[in-house]
């Protein structure tokens, strides 16, 4: 009798322990437990740590109240300029109330994903171009609003949303590429013209300060042929004016210099000399006499007169061969022709040929 109580208070104990083991659960730190006995909510949401439940009455279910990372697939979409894109993002949501997360909806990660994924084709439709390559905060903080404001009643709140990737055409890329180097060469164009205008101003400046002395200009040569020297150049080139150049070739050609607009202008003028009408006809001057050559109206002496033939000052006549028809002497009237090329003996014999023969009588 002893021992059928003993084994009977054994195999009773042996269930209680089994029954305990059965009952027994563990929750995590970061998990929540919900308890329902029956389908129905069974009191408060169980704590971390140990909890007993009623075997084959209740059930536990453990709410993860981590920080999920949920990424969104790319949608396709086009934007409100008309312009297809495609773009992926990234929601951050955690469990507030696991009660709710367990009961309200079936599933709070699905329902979530699909909220981002209708939330980023809205942004898509409701937004320009520009709006999502620059202005990303702003779609951001919009896409967090359209996503939380259903996920509050499951028991979820969004911590964050970030649009991570927007896809473009090639064909967009390339009119976008254009569009920024034509910017960009605007810019370096204004630039260069700001920098020039600049230089041409430091320019002015320095060409005065030069204007006033001179010696800087040579000083200012002087420098550059240095500074291209230091390079160990085997050829230097200076600067030469080129006014100098035609001045000399006027000079070896014997022309007069020519005479500028700005220098003409700043020649003192002439007055103007009434002309007074002349009733008779102006004649020729006259030949001038000549004493052996030498014209008489140079007022000379008698004592420089050519007498022995050996010329003025007792120097001999070198007689000049003619080489041409221009410098060949011209016959006088006794038949002679004049060799000694003497420009005053050809002029007084070409004005006398030039007048007309008195009539006789």
């Amino acid at each position: 009798m002893i021992q059928e109580l003993i084994a009977a208070i054994a195999v009773t104990a042996s269930a209680g322990v089994v029954y305990v083991a059965a009952g027994a659960r563990v929750v995590k730190q970061y998990e929540r437990g919900v308890v329902l006995r029956l389908g129905r909510l069974a009191g408060e949401v169980r704590p971390p740590g140990f909890t007993m439940v009623v075997p084959f009455v209740d059930r536990l279910r453990k709410v993860n109240m981590q920080i999920v990372t949920l990424s969104v697939p790319a949608q396709e979409g086009i934007t409100r300029d008309n312009v297809t894109v495609r773009v992926d993002a990234v929601v951050y949501f955690r469990v507030v109330d696991a009660a709710d997360a367990v009961i309200k909806v079936e599933d709070y990660r699905f329902a979530v994903s699909q909220m981002a994924q209708t939330s980023l084709r809205s942004i898509i439709g409701k937004s320009d171009l520009d709006d999502l390559l620059s202005n990303r905060e702003l779609l951001n903080q919009g896409m967090e609003l359209m996503i939380d404001s259903p996920a509050i009643g499951w028991g979820v709140q969004i911590d964050r949303v970030e649009i991570k990737d927007v896809s473009l055409p090639e064909t967009m890329k390339r009119s976008m590429a254009r569009q920024a180097e034509a910017d960009r060469e605007r810019r370096a164009r204004i630039i260069n013209a700001d920098a020039e205008l600049q230089a041409s101003k430091k320019l002015a400046q320095a060409a005065e300060v030069m204007s006033e002395q001179p010696a800087a200009l040579q000083l200012r040569l002087l420098q550059t042929v240095v500074a291209v020297a230091a390079e160990k150049n085997s050829t230097l080139v200076l600067p030469f004016p080129v006014e100098l150049l035609r001045f000399l070739e006027r000079a070896q050609s014997g022309q007069q210099p020519v005479v500028t607009e700005p220098q003409r202008a700043r020649q003192p003028k002439a007055p103007p000399v009434a002309e007074q009408p002349s009733a008779e006809p102006v004649e020729p001057p006259a030949a001038p006499d000549r004493i052996n050559g030498v014209p008489e109206a140079l007022g000379l002496p008698e004592a420089f007169a050519d007498t022995d033939g050996l010329g003025i000052l007792g120097e001999p006549r070198v007689p000049v061969e003619p080489e041409g028809p221009e410098d060949s002497g011209s016959p006088d009237d006794s038949g002679t022709v004049d060799t000694y090329g003497n420009d005053a003996d050809r002029s007084t014999a070409a004005a006398q040929r030039a007048e007309p023969e008195a009539p006789a009588g």
